[in-house]
């Protein structure tokens, strides 16, 4: 899987790429991370992509000419163009199935907003996957797109040591539900115990007791996947 960023700020990204399973992944092969600077795009000689807004308001807008043509020459740098996506709370909302449906491509180019966002022009010629993390607002699309490269990036086979590791995560088409609780050692701390079925070594004891964990989790906490 390829995954390209545009970005304002690439340096946020160099600590991110450093991390264990990512980095393992990239070494092995089975990811390529490539992080652009915009900036590099701007017809300015400050490397300015940004302008205030016509009509007026706050903040900075961000010009639709060299986003473009950062896009596009980015598309052109691998044999496909992938599937553009664009962070912004605007978007649908990320979730689990929508992680897997997306799975299935081998290349990506995740657009970062910044400032008040996109000169509409943007979205209208480039017809990006708009996608929401969550109905808040950051002050950039940058961690957004860290999200959403970590729910992509679990999917690629021989990323994880268990390749059931998904299959069985919360949210999953294989576990509407949440998962079980997990324990390991010690058996004992400070009065709270290891329950005694998961000692016993009876695998459809400890199976049973995990699918009632899991279903009651989910009642308390969220009802609505049982609904769904």
């Amino acid at each position: 899987m390829r995954l390209d960023v545009l970005t304002l700020f690439p340096e946020m990204f160099s600590g991110y790429l450093s991390q264990s399973i990512l980095n393992k992944s990239i070494e092995r092969g089975l990811v390529e991370i490539h992080v652009h600077n915009m900036r590099d795009w701007s017809t300015d000689k400050h490397n300015k992509i940004d302008d205030r807004p016509f009509g007026g308001g706050p903040g900075m807008i961000l010009m639709v000419e060299p986003v473009v043509n950062c896009v596009r020459d980015v598309q052109k740098m691998a044999p496909e163009p992938g599937t553009l996506i664009l962070t912004t709370p605007q978007g649908q909302r990320l979730c689990q199935p929508m992680v897997e449906d997306l799975a299935i491509h081998q290349r990506f180019i995740v657009l970062c907003g910044r400032y008040e966002g996109f000169d509409q022009r943007v979205m209208d010629i480039l017809q990006p996957m708009e996608v929401s993390i969550g109905d808040y607002i950051l002050n950039g699309g940058e961690v957004a797109s860290m999200v959403l490269i970590d729910s992509l990036v679990r999917m690629v086979p021989g990323v994880l040591g268990d390749e059931l590791s998904n299959w069985d995560d919360s949210f999953s088409r294989g576990n509407r539900m949440l998962e079980y609780p997990q324990y390991t050692r010690p058996r004992e701390f400070e009065g709270h115990e290891v329950p005694d079925v998961l000692l016993g070594g009876n695998h459809g004891a400890i199976e049973g007791w995990r699918k009632e964990q899991s279903l009651e989790k989910t009642k308390q906490r969220r009802s609505d996947l049982l609904d769904s």
